[in-house]
């Protein structure tokens, strides 16, 4: 992500930056397509980990997004059903919530984020910090 998409959309970039290089659910590699990215673009970037001290520095602002973890999994194994069927749920409650909670742990995104947004009720998403 760094060389593909960051560093190009950076102030002192290129502006040729690939989108997306391999396809997380198609496995498919998209790394040759290429977009050019004006002078006065702005990159939003839209990730789970998306603070992790690895990329957290190429961030100008930072917004969390928060649900309950309940909200998080029903979310999430509704999303999937299409194409993880009836191991949706197992999925997001073996892996992706601890994932979550693992990363929360070590890596604190509520303290970095500039705004933090508690979207548990998808309709009426409320500013909790920020």
């Amino acid at each position: 992500m760094t060389t593909l998409l960051l560093q190009p959309c950076s102030s002192h970039g290129s502006g040729r930056a690939v989108l997306c290089s391999i396809d997380p659910l198609t496995q498919a590699d998209h790394s040759s397509v290429v977009t050019i990215a004006s002078s006065d673009a702005v990159l939003v970037v839209d990730g789970v980990f998306a603070f992790r001290p690895e990329i957290n520095e190429h961030w100008d602002f930072r917004i969390r997004l928060e649900a309950l973890p309940e909200t998080s999994l029903r979310r999430g194994a509704e999303r999937d059903q299409d194409w993880a069927g009836s191991e949706a749920e197992a999925l997001h409650h073996e892996r992706y919530l601890p994932a979550e909670r693992l990363y929360v742990a070590e890596v604190g995104p509520l303290r970095l984020a500039d705004v933090v947004i508690d979207n548990t009720v998808f309709s009426r998403p409320q500013i909790m910090q920020g």
